[in-house]
């Protein structure tokens, strides 16, 4: 039925090529490309013999607008999914633009010299996308994607006006490291180190990084520690949702890892900016000056977020908190997915947090292909009708809750 082209070999781009192998009735061609060609091959070389698919691949810097153009030129996909970093969003988006392909992402845009994030610099692509017949869908993860999908879906079936919505994320597994982020250490650590921001009673509002928070209660899990951070779908829900008098973003840390936090930021090893040491040359005729990111090189000596699958435990909790008004009288409603990191390892090979990611990615590609999300210009996921995508949430691998009329500790 169509052509994809998965731009990315991480943790993430590998469960996305697991689950584009599992509906090739839709997805008939398929492609990784990224800037290492010898991980696109791998990845292909197990997808070929778990599924008897063959993929192609290809090498490619998405951040190079030229050379982008130039894959996607030759091999014309119907799709691009980008999941690479979010830094690459804006080169493959012109890409696409100049080549006359669609796009998915995960994640919105960030510049590489700022830790800061929002949506407005994708945005300002609607008209071109719009001008030349093109569909781009922005934050097709899980959150963003599924949370904002969850929204959708509360607002259609379950109520007349939605005034409080907490989206909530755990994780509670144990990968046994004394130190690890779950995805990109170098973007894990940029968003969670930045000051948190709420949006209420019509203005945002910035807090302090993890200055509030409290214990919630997760199912099958249990109460958890967890703090307010900004996140990105909140931007687009209080617009498409205007009722919204109050929208937070929740997320749980252990203190072990809180810890480790504190330290390398006060070490310096958080940092974004270059600087400068004097490092002995190879052959021991002196030093030479070299230039490094601090967090750049502290993301090449932590623990790689695609290797942790095989020895986690627990599960993830993912969903969203919402109160409002329905047939005139107060509502409460708690819609969530429980993820468990062994059954993705299983399923995968790679922990829960990729997959809760990819799974949503692949639903999102494989809507599109089917004419089902579609329309030209840039689109959040909220804008489109919730219920296929929450069908295939439940069919492929990603199983929702739903709690009403409950104490949401909120």
């Amino acid at each position: 039925m169509g052509k994809v082209l998965i731009i990315g070999a991480g943790g993430v781009a590998t469960v996305a090529a697991h689950k584009v192998c599992q509906n090739t009735d839709v997805f008939t061609e398929i492609m990784i490309a990224s800037r290492t060609l010898a991980k696109c091959d791998a990845l292909a070389d197990v997808l070929g013999r778990k599924y008897g698919v063959k993929v192609a691949t290809a090498k490619v810097d998405a951040d190079s607008v030229e050379e982008l153009k130039s894959l996607l030129s030759a091999y014309k996909p119907d799709i691009v999914m980008n999941l690479a970093l979010p830094y690459q969003d804006l080169t493959i988006m012109e890409a696409c633009l100049q080549t006359g392909c669609n796009y998915l992402d995960t994640a919105n845009y960030e510049p590489r010299e700022e830790a800061h994030f929002e949506y407005s610099w994708q945005w300002a692509y609607r008209e071109r996308f719009e001008q030349a017949g093109l569909c781009a869908i922005l934050g097709c993860g899980f959150d963003p994607g599924v949370t904002s999908v969850f929204t959708a879906y509360a607002a259609k079936h379950h109520f007349d006006e939605i005034h409080y919505l907490d989206i909530v994320d755990c994780n509670a597994g144990n990968h046994h490291k004394a130190f690890a982020t779950n995805f990109n250490p170098e973007i894990n650590i940029r968003e969670i180190t930045q000051k948190g921001l709420y949006w209420e009673n019509g203005a945002y509002h910035e807090t302090e990084p993890m200055e509030i928070h409290k214990p919630l209660t997760y199912p099958g899990i249990g109460p958890k520690e967890s703090y307010l951070l900004h996140h990105e779908e909140i931007e687009s829900l209080v617009i498409n949702y205007p009722t919204i008098r109050r929208a937070r973003f929740w997320m749980t840390f252990g203190e072990q890892y809180l810890t480790y936090l504190r330290v390398i930021q006060d070490i310096g090893m958080s940092r974004i900016d270059e600087v400068e040491y004097l490092a002995p040359k190879a052959d021991g005729t002196g030093s030479a000056t070299v230039r490094i990111v601090p967090l750049q090189f502290l993301k090449a000596v932590l623990p790689n977020p695609g290797d942790l699958g095989q020895n986690y435990e627990g599960e993830t909790s993912i969903g969203c908190r919402i109160r409002g008004l329905r047939g005139g009288a107060e509502h409460t409603y708690y819609v969530y997915n429980n993820c468990s990191h062994q059954a993705a390892f299983q399923e995968t090979g790679m922990q829960g947090v990729s997959y809760t990611t990819g799974v949503p990615a692949m639903i999102g590609a494989k809507l599109f292909l089917q004419g089902v999300w579609t329309g030209p210009g840039v689109h959040n996921v909220e804008e489109f009708d919730p219920d296929p995508f929450m069908r295939e949430l439940a069919s492929q691998g990603l199983p929702w809750h739903e709690l009403h009329d409950i104490d949401l500790e909120l």
